[in-house]
């Protein structure tokens, strides 16, 4: 029961750790920039789950909140947290219990995993957009504009990516009794 407990731990620590190093990978495209936050989202739920990839995005979010340089561009603190993009770091939580659920209650396939992690996306952007519209005092028709469609074509991209790798790592990780 404890070794459990602690490799719950230490699974949770390591997304939150692998989702720290992909935010920093960026590259910019049209007017936004792109991270592989979100990607680390999609890993993260398809690799561990729900319940312990929303744990790892809590940690995530903690460890950024408390000043570590862990969000995109090297960012952390409680200012990004309630700037104009911390919503899409607080969407990251439901992100992952909502895409990890969704294959809980399905199965562990591509298919599966990418529905779940499109819908995922879509739960990122919408607290993405939430926040930018009150932050930003925007309209909701100027927040789509700016906070969701850029994101859409590389978002797919990205749950593309994260289905294909989550679930061939996931196989290889359960294969040797890792998870």
């Amino acid at each position: 029961m404890q070794s459990s407990k602690l490799r719950a731990l230490i699974l949770a620590s390591i997304f939150a750790a692998i989702t720290a190093i992909l935010a920093q990978l960026q590259v910019q495209l049209w007017l936004v920039p792109f991270s592989g936050q979100t990607l680390a989202v999609g890993l993260t739920a398809t690799i561990i789950g729900s319940k312990l990839g929303a744990l790892s995005m809590f940690a995530y979010l903690l460890i950024g909140l408390i000043g570590l340089p862990v969000f995109s561009g090297l960012s952390g603190g409680p200012q990004v947290l309630v700037g104009p993009t911390g919503g899409y770091i607080f969407g990251f939580i439901a992100t992952a219990y909502i895409t990890g659920l969704i294959l809980e209650k399905t199965s562990f396939n591509f298919k599966m995993a990418l529905i779940a992690n499109i819908v995922g996306m879509l739960v990122t952007l919408a607290f993405g957009m939430t926040q930018l519209k009150f932050v930003a005092e925007l309209s909701w028709s100027a927040a789509m504009v700016s906070g969701v469609y850029p994101f859409l074509i590389v978002g797919v991209i990205k749950a593309i990516l994260a289905s294909w790798l989550g679930i061939m790592i996931r196989n290889r990780l359960t294969k040797a009794n890792l998870l």
